[in-house]
């Protein structure tokens, strides 16, 4: 990744300690939780709160210098690499995520059958499967994808209905 202080300069944001820390350590680990990013921010600068991350990251994603995704039941995730239409691949065991490059290359990748009237310029797709490390550990069987499957809806339906919580 470019510099952080020079890439914040070409945005036109002002560069901070949190905000070049939150860009380094997006860039060494990519699709980061905002949790996961605000510790690590927090080992390198000390007291750091996780509302400043949050809006370290929120400012990032507004000047473009950072993706946000949200795969289905799972945290946001973050990212330094935009720009390009690449897409996700997640596992449903562990929920480690890997970029995976768009199939023909150039935005949109996929095109809908029927756009209903909208001009398409971008596709997101997300690739679930499991991951090499939880395949040898046999938790890519299907009892245990069925399980999380379980557990990603009842995360889903609490989080889109606070009233059907348990």
């Amino acid at each position: 990744m470019a510099d952080p202080r020079a890439r914040l300069r070409q945005a036109g944001l002002r560069v901070t300690a949190p905000r070049q820390a939150v860009l380094g350590v997006l860039g060494e680990h990519p699709h980061s939780t905002a949790e996961a990013v605000a510790s690590n921010v927090r080992a390198r600068l000390g007291s750091v709160s996780t509302q400043a991350v949050y809006d370290v990251l929120a400012a990032c994603v507004d000047a473009g210098l950072v993706r946000r995704i949200e795969p289905a039941g799972s945290a946001a995730r973050y990212e330094t690499r935009t720009g390009d239409n690449h897409h996700h691949v997640v596992c449903r065991s562990c929920g480690a995520t890997a970029d995976v490059d768009c199939v023909v290359g150039e935005p949109p990748c996929l095109v809908p059958s029927d756009a209903g009237g909208f001009v398409i310029d971008e596709a997101e797709v997300v690739f679930w499967g499991t991951c090499p490390t939880c395949a040898g550990a046999g938790a890519g069987t299907r009892d245990s994808r069925r399980a999380v499957r379980g557990a990603v809806a009842v995360l889903h339906e609490s989080h889109h209905h606070p009233e059907r919580r348990t």
